[in-house]
Parts: C-alpha cells; sequence; structure tokens
C-alpha cells in the first residue's frame, strides 16, 4: 500500500550507467530504496562523475549536473498535487531548495542524520560553523524535522524521533561464536576514512597500544597504502559478506568524534560483538549493552580491549538482551511521519 507521494531532495551522488544507476554512499541506496516499498519517490540528486560503486534501484531520478538543473527538476514538481517533500541532511543545495518550497507553501521535512555543527568544524574550521547555523536554523523553524537523535532537535512542537536501522533477519539470527584471545584480538572499523570519523588518529592509537591485534578497515574508499602486517582494508563489502567480517572479529571500534545514531554499532552488537568509542561520543550509548567507554588514548584503549576479552562471554549474553532497531521499524516510522504530520 502506497502511503505518500514523496520528494526525496538528497545532496548525495550518484551516477547513471547503462545497467542502471550507482552511488558511493549506501545510505544513498538504503532510504530511498526503503522507502519507496511503502510511499511513491521522486528522487532528486545530484549527478557523479565516475561510476559509483554501489548499485541503487530507483525508479527515474533525476540527476543534476550543477544548482541550475538541480534546483529546475525542483521547480517542475510544484505544480503537482499532493507532493511531501524530504530534505536529506542541509546542505547549501538542500537548503537552496528549501528556500523554493518555503516560497511556495510546500509540506517539508528534513531528515537529520548526525550533527552538520560538528562537521562543519571538522571538515572546514571554526569559521565556516556559523553558515551551518544560520541554514539550520531556517530550514528547522519552517520544516518537520526528523531526527535520529534528540540532540539534533529537541522542539516538541516540530521535531519526530526516527531511529535508521539496516536490521533484517539476516543480522538477527544465525550467530557465530568468537573466537577469543588475547594474543589475536581482531578489531574492526567500518565507515569512511577521513578526519572526522576519527579513524586516522586512532590508528596512531593503535600501533602505540601495542597490542598482539590486528585491525580491519572496511570503506567504500581507502588507499591500500595504508595497509600493514596489522592493518588491512576492504571495500564494498555485500551484506553477508559484510556479516561475516563482523563474526571474523572480535571487537569494533568506533573512533568518531561526533556521531547521531551510528548504525554500525547497531550492527555489531546484532552481531554480538562489543563496541568500543571514546569519551566524545559516549552519549550514544543510552541503554545498550555492550558498548565500552575508553579514553583516546594508547594506554585506556589498550585497558579497554583487554577488559572485553577478559569477559567476553558475559559481555555477550549481555549484548543478546540488547532491543535493536529493525530496517522495517525505521521504514513504517519515517512514513507514518510524513503521512500524519
Amino acid at each position: 500500500m502506497i502511503h505518500n507521494k514523496v520528494v526525496l531532495i538528497n545532496n548525495e551522488k550518484i551516477s547513471s550507467e547503462n545497467d542502471g544507476f550507482y552511488c558511493d554512499n549506501d545510505d544513498v541506496k538504503s532510504i530511498p530504496e526503503g522507502l519507496s516499498n511503502y510511499n511513491e519517490i521522486f528522487y532528486i540528486g545530484r549527478k557523479l562523475k565516475k561510476k559509483g560503486i554501489v548499485k541503487i534501484h530507483l525508479k527515474n531520478p533525476e540527476i543534476s549536473s550543477n544548482i541550475f538543473t538541480y534546483l529546475f527538476s525542483i521547480i517542475k514538481t510544484l505544480n503537482k498535487p499532493q507532493l511531501s517533500y524530504l530534505l536529506v541532511s542541509i546542505s547549501p543545495y538542500t537548503f537552496a531548495s528549501f528556500l523554493i518550497l518555503f516560497l511556495f507553501k510546500k509540506k517539508i521535512f528534513v531528515y537529520l542524520r548526525s550533527s552538520g555543527h560538528d562537521e562543519y568544524k571538522y571538515i572546514l574550521g571554526n569559521w565556516a560553523v556559523f553558515i551551518y547555523d544560520f541554514m539550520y536554523k531556517m530550514v528547522t523553524s519552517k520544516s518537520k524535522v526528523i531526527v535520529v537523535n534528540p540532540k539534533l532537535h529537541n522542539k516538541k512542537e516540530n521535531s519526530f524521533l526516527a531511529l535508521p536501522s539496516k536490521l533484517d533477519n539476516d543480522w538477527l539470527t544465525n550467530h557465530k561464536e568468537a573466537k577469543v584471545n588475547i594474543n589475536e584480538v581482531k578489531i574492526l572499523y567500518v565507515g569512511r576514512i577521513n578526519p572526522e570519523k576519527g579513524i586516522l588518529e586512532f590508528l596512531k592509537i593503535f600501533e602505540e597500544a601495542k597490542l598482539n591485534a590486528k585491525i580491519t578497515l572496511v570503506a567504500t574508499k581507502g588507499d591500500k597504502k595504508m595497509e600493514t602486517e596489522n592493518i588491512k582494508i576492504l571495500h564494498n563489502l555485500d551484506k553477508k559478506s559484510l556479516i561475516d567480517t563482523y563474526d571474523n572479529h572480535t571487537i569494533t571500534i568506533l573512533p568518531s568524534y561526533t556521531e547521531g545514531h551510528p548504525q554500525v554499532v547497531d550492527e555489531s552488537l546484532a552481531r554480538r560483538r562489543p563496541v568500543i568509542i571514546f569519551d566524545d561520543i559516549s552519549y550514544i550509548i543510552k541503554d545498550k549493552k555492550g558498548i565500552f567507554v575508553s579514553k583516546r588514548d594508547s594506554f585506556s584503549f589498550s585497558e579497554t580491549v583487554k577488559y572485553i576479552i577478559k569477559d567476553y562471554k558475559n559481555i555477550e549474553k549481555k549484548i543478546a538482551e540488547n532491543k535493536l532497531p529493525t530496517r522495517k521499524d525505521f521504514l513504517l516510522k519515517v512514513t507514518d511521519i510524513i503521512k500524519n504530520n
């Protein structure tokens, strides 16, 4: 049953190829594809010049090579009745889209996955935060805001919580027993290899810790030159391969400086593998079992690893008690928010 007609406006890029459409970010794939199971989705995004890594199944998306064609794609929808508009994150492109939609008094939703204030700070510096803050205040004051964490926007009159998830039955069943050995700790990182994710600084901490450990980095991109005897890089794993990769490791690391609702944590817990984070993002723990906080230094990290390995079997049992959000729950929640607001 189709509940809504939604124009999904994304800042991310996709490429058009002879055999379909491709993107570099799995979230670009999962959100529109998932929502299309319950809504009629009209996708507007930016053009990726090279072929993307992940195939995405979209019906007649509008792909724009510049801001002018991007906005024109939005203008073409304005005379269509009963449309809702969902902006995925706040960026210069989606902000310009918002101004047009607000001018024409359209029904606008914005989906916030992480703190743009922190991201602008880490990527561009303190001077850029006021730019994002201006866009953020404008968009959130005149839109319905869907957030993954109340920290991103908590005004009750126009804020709605929806916990993102990719978890389905494949993730939540057929668990494999971890091979636990303090002399062979296998650490896993899943995410982008860039500064705000903290992975580059963490690799220095990892080297200084002098544990008998190896780390695998799973990323869409990553320089193979980073590989050493103890560091391995994997690219573009499908769901089954990613699940197997979690199962073949002992601990997951999330070294980010800022996060909204990191799905990597839920993925790891779904496979009953403990997660180490640093105190910058201790707020993500909430009531989840199996997440451990370390200070951002080699000694604290090393001690946290040793503690987990020593009590691993009990930790696994506690992790199994978690009630984790599922992909279906998330998609139905967003669909319901758009339908009833």
